[in-house]
């Protein structure tokens, strides 16, 4: 390699940088920008290490020990700033959660006694850095005026200013020291993530303290605190709140900062036609995909609480702070613990208390949002405060491993939709294995709570008609599949008893009905056997989720797939039967010795193609119409659906008016098959012929208005799945 060391890690820097943007799947390989030289391979080395571990670190899922690179890196162990390294190591796995310092010198024997010279005697997490004296409103930093003051802390305030150079508002959070990671956050540009435009690092004028300025994009219309206090104070004046509380608590903030709301949106339209719950669906939908986008950045965010969520003039709500800074997991002096400590998740408090426990991933985030919806949904969180004799943050994580208690379910509105209820109550599940996996899965749980229609087919009221079918799935496809194929076999032996069967002479008689025999006796249970085989998956799926069993995304996938397969496979194997006896069974007959009447075998077909028929069309809507209304949503709502699934629904829509068709055609057939009847024996099949013709018009009026249903409980359900779903 001809570059110099300090090109190779600039080219280092760089491909990270791409990795982060999405530019590149997996970070870049330390052996791809080392130096040929030996004189210089160590130095460029331990520099690459030190880049490499603080971008790890600061992102879930890639984190690397100096160890790791030792193993990879032999001669590492060489490097006079090895010592160096392990303690970066150190200050990295603090940041984010408590390591002993006996444990971590027993991973690194040889340079224990430096570690312990560094370290031992000062507090495991560093202390987080305060503001200089001066940071207020009127003064100008850089390229910036503050105009009005936003909030904080000591050690970061939050300013609306006006960027001269720009001449466009922004608002400027003010950080003390440069330990942040906004190199990230700036990578993540979405329509829901406060974006931030850029940062400058300066130093203070009057104490010369580093700062650093996060300029980003100014919301003027709050936050959802703000949107709380309104609620709060609404309900309590004992006024109806809707969609329209939104917008008023946003109108309100913005008038409080002397902005004026716009005219003919929209968006805000839409809000005002939502219920309360709705809103709060709206609102969450929007931020879980920030979410999602930010976890396909290997970003997470580790404080969402409504300070973190802010508004648009127009009301699109967008998520702010992500990883603006390290996480201070310690329970030191804070402006307000409590308040940080309420919406975390029981895996971020159980760091708190055991370092060795797992760290927070994303359902962490996930458990957040799920506890601000529904303090957005009722105004209170779901789980009581410690006591003062308790600690806080043992008493909180006892709440939340215990579950949502039945008080806070009966204090949810009257018109909370079901499927809402039930997946704030999966965001809020104590274990993360039991949660939504991602902000995309979330996403597209709460786009269904948006549609009417979507929402009461996954959770349809309790004790409705869909609610108790649901428990009983092989007796009513059994009644779905037995009862059509029964008509047909009413009309199959009045046809053949009257045209083939009293034309044969005693002898053969009894040859057909032997043979009708061994052919009822293969047959039915083999199409039974078969039915039972191809429908296992949704039958016993649908079971087992009832009864609190968990399934990987891969075999929800598969049941999803199987359950929109199943009306088709329910039909086509009768259909298959009825055509194959059609054939086999007069050439059986005539195996047998039996002496058929002349037209007997299109007589004979005839009458099985219309039984075909019947079996192929009726049957398929009804239970096509069961399983989407009892069978489908308990597997949609699992979660874990994309576009996969949207091409199969609206597959399965296309597809259904073939069989429409079909059952348009059975009266039509019927009269068709009488054409083979000489005209002396049409009195003998009248009669059911009439009810063929009478039931088949009949028939087709219920088939029709089934297929309507279906069609429309298929778009309800393709608009409920995001098109973008993982």
């Amino acid at each position: 390699m001809s570059e110099s060391p300090a090109q190779a890690l600039a080219r280092f820097a760089a491909d990270w940088e791409s990795t982060l943007r999405g530019d590149r799947g997996v970070p870049p390989r330390l052996a791809g920008y080392l130096p040929d030289a030996a004189a210089v391979r160590l130095a460029v080395l331990t520099d690459l290490v030190r880049v490499d571990m603080r971008q790890r670190w600061r992102r879930a899922g890639l984190e690397k020990r100096v160890a790791d690179y030792r193993a990879e890196f032999p001669e590492l162990g060489d490097s006079p700033a090895f010592a160096d390294l392990v303690c970066e190591e150190f200050l990295a796995r603090n940041r984010f959660r408590p390591v002993d310092l006996d444990s971590f010198t027993r991973e690194y024997p040889e340079v224990t006694t430096e570690i312990r010279r560094r370290f031992d005697g000062e507090p495991a997490v560093p202390a987080p850095p305060m503001l200089p004296d001066g940071i207020e409103i009127g003064r100008r930093l850089d390229d910036f005026d503050l105009l009005t003051d936003l909030g904080g802390r000591n050690g970061h305030r939050m300013f609306l200013a006006r960027q001269r150079s720009m001449q466009r508002l922004v608002a400027v959070r003010v950080e003390s020291g440069v330990d942040s990671d906004s190199d990230t956050v700036a990578q993540l540009d979405h329509q829901h993530i406060v974006r931030v435009f850029d940062q400058r690092l300066i130093a203070d004028g009057s104490s010369g303290k580093p700062l650093r300025l996060l300029y980003m994009q100014y919301l003027p219309g709050g936050t959802a605190e703000g949107v709380l206090a309104h609620l709060r104070a609404e309900r309590a004046a004992g006024d109806s709140v809707d969609g329209r509380l939104l917008l008023r608590a946003i109108d309100a903030a913005m008038e409080a900062k002397g902005e004026s709301r716009p005219a003919g949106s929209p968006v805000r339209t839409e809000i005002a036609g939502f219920s309360w719950p709705e809103t709060v669906a709206w609102v969450g939908r929007r931020l879980a995909d920030a979410l999602e986008h930010g976890q396909r950045q290997g970003t997470l965010h580790h404080d969402i609480r409504p300070v973190h969520v802010l508004f648009t003039a127009e009301g699109v709500p967008k998520l702010a702070d992500f990883a603006l800074g390290p996480v201070y997991l310690s329970t030191g002096p804070e402006p307000n613990p409590a308040e940080t400590l309420r919406y975390r998740s029981p895996e971020a408090l159980a760091v708190l208390l055991d370092s060795t426990a797992p760290a927070p991933d994303t359902r962490s985030d996930i458990y957040s949002l799920g506890l601000v919806l529904w303090e957005m949904l009722t105004g209170t969180l779901p789980f009581e405060e410690p006591s003062d004799s308790e600690d806080a943050v043992a008493g909180l994580l006892a709440r939340r491993m215990a579950g949502v208690p039945a008080a806070s379910l009966a204090a949810l509105p009257a018109d909370t939709p079901a499927a809402l209820r039930r997946v704030l109550l999966d965001c809020l599940r104590p274990e993360p294995s039991r949660r939504w996996q991602s902000g995309g899965q979330l996403a597209g749980q709460l786009d269904l709570c948006l549609d009417a229609r979507a929402r009461d087919l996954v959770d349809p009221p309790p004790h409705s008609l869909w609610d108790r079918v649901r428990g009983w799935p092989v007796p009513i496809a059994a009644l779905c599949v037995g009862l059509p194929n029964a008509m047909a076999s009413w009309y199959n032996v009045r046809i053949n008893k009257s045209l083939i069967v009293d034309e044969l002479s005693v002898a053969d008689q009894h040859r057909f009905a032997q043979v009708a025999l061994l052919n009822n006796a293969i047959t039915f249970p083999l199409a039974a056997v078969l039915l039972l085989w191809l429908a296992r998956r949704p039958l016993t799926l649908s079971y087992r989720l009832a009864r609190g069993h968990d399934y990987g995304p891969e075999r929800l996938a598969r049941a999803r797939s199987d359950t929109l397969l199943m009306a088709e496979r329910a039909v086509w194997i009768p259909f298959a039967m009825w055509m194959i006896a059609g054939i086999a069974w007069p050439l059986a007959l005539q195996a047998a010795g039996a002496h058929l009447p002349h037209n007997a075998f299109w007589h004979f077909f005839t009458a099985q193609v219309v039984c075909a028929t019947i079996a192929l069309a009726y049957p398929f809507f009804l239970i096509a119409v069961y399983a989407m209304r009892a069978l489908y949503p308990q597997l949609l709502a699992r979660g874990s659906v994309g576009p996969a699934d949207r091409r199969q629904l609206s597959a399965l829509a296309r597809r259904s008016n073939v069989y429409l068709a079909a059952a348009a055609s059975v009266p039509l057939l019927g009269v068709a098959s009488m054409t083979f009847v000489s005209t002396a024996d049409l009195w003998l099949v009248i009669v059911p012929l009439r009810v063929l013709s009478v039931g088949g018009v009949l028939a087709f009026v219920v088939t029709y208005w089934l297929s309507r249903l279906l069609e429309a409980d298929l778009r309800a359900l393709v608009r409920a799945i995001p098109e973008d779903a993982r």
